[in-house]
């Protein structure tokens, strides 16, 4: 009996569309550098040279890694796919400004049922414009195929970046006292978190649908949730610069309260004020639509602020007209102060430990 030959084709496995799709990314990766890039694209490893490291006294590797979450089903669902290469860059570099790290390098990993080059280019090309919007480079990668395991349509994306910070500049709970108030900027919508409930209520059978157009919003539900996360780094950067930056929370999966416990000592809790905003309308249409509880909702969305900062009570008006004049829309939002016996918080600290968080009073119409 002869025994049939067995391709890697046969496997569901396309090399030649892997090997277009890179093809395709290349001008993408190439534009998204920095001087510090060592070689040339297709390498089997990313070099970055961290001789300005030198000049510190004592230099620290940040390293972060995240995902984009669902909001995929909706780049999906719209078949548009560069956004969330945008959502990818921000849910890593951001992580890293927090503990006052200028971001350096990222790669990405792009998992697949099947490979379409036009795709997965439109997705690259989003991350390489993420990271030029970051200061940092895209170094390298990985398409991996997954016939089998994932539907043809079906991809995933992850990222990993890194940034560095001299240690006499690490930001964090050490560097918090009382009295510091806390600054907001706003974000751009849900950003990148949140998106099973959102989805959950706004769309399927009887929902509104991604198609469906909200006059308070000024444009579909599918282009709403599909709206790029807004990339804080060099926002942040700019601000540890130019005031006296004590910690930054980006505001992620947990909401408010939960984010900015992360950054505080145990012995301090925050007021963060809700007459101090407005959140934006997405949030409105979802609690509406979904009669979710105000409560549900703050610890699963941003509520209209992506990143906060916590500064000194000298340095507000430096950091709000640092801001402003980098169009970021910010306003003081709370302040810092002891931590009463037995307080708790609205939320405990996303990781446990941390400070109480309080969101006070309720939202601006």
């Amino acid at each position: 009996m002869t025994q049939q030959r067995a391709t890697y084709a046969q496997a569901g496995v396309d090399v030649e569309s892997g090997e277009r799709a890179v093809e395709l990314m290349r001008a993408s990766i190439v534009a998204s550098t920095r001087p510090e890039v060592v070689g040339g694209f297709g390498g089997f490893a990313g070099l970055f040279d961290i001789s300005a490291a030198k000049s510190m006294r004592k230099p620290l590797l940040a390293t972060s890694t995240d995902g984009v979450g669902t909001k995929i089903a909706v780049a999906r669902a719209l078949d548009i796919h560069h956004t969330v290469g945008l959502d990818l860059v921000a849910m890593v570099v951001d992580d890293l400004v927090v503990c006052g790290a200028e971001p350096l390098f990222m790669t990405d990993y792009i998992a697949v049922g099947s490979v379409n080059p036009e795709r997965i280019a439109s997705i690259v090309s989003g991350i390489a414009r993420g990271c030029e919007r970051a200061g940092c480079a895209l170094v390298g990668g990985e398409t991996a195929e997954h016939p089998g395991l994932m539907a043809p349509d079906e991809y995933d994306i992850a990222g990993a970046g890194t940034g560095i910070v001299d240690s006499d500049n690490l930001l964090g709970p050490d560097k918090v006292n009382a009295g510091d108030i806390v600054i907001a900027m706003k974000s751009s919508g849900l950003h990148s978190n949140g998106y099973s409930l959102a989805r959950h209520v706004l769309v399927g059978d009887g929902k509104l649908g991604l198609d469906a157009h909200i006059d308070a919003l000024g444009r579909t539900v599918g282009e709403e949730l599909l709206e790029p996360t807004h990339i804080y780094a060099l926002d942040a950067l700019a601000l540890i610069s130019g005031s006296r930056v004590h910690a930054f929370s980006h505001v992620t999966g947990g909401g408010i309260a939960a984010n900015l416990a992360r950054v505080l000592p145990e012995t301090l809790a925050a007021d963060v004020y809700r007459n101090t905003w407005a959140p934006a309308e997405i949030f409105n249409v979802i609690c509406s639509e979904g009669n979710v509880p105000q409560l549900d909702a703050e610890k699963t969305f941003n509520m209209g602020i992506g990143m906060l900062a916590v500064v000194g009570k000298d340095s507000v008006d430096a950091a709000l007209e640092i801001l402003g004049q980098r169009q970021v829309d910010a306003w003081v939002c709370g302040s810092v102060r002891d931590r009463t016996a037995g307080e708790k918080g609205d939320y405990p600290a996303k990781g446990g430990g941390g400070g109480a968080v309080n969101l006070v009073g309720t939202y601006e119409n």
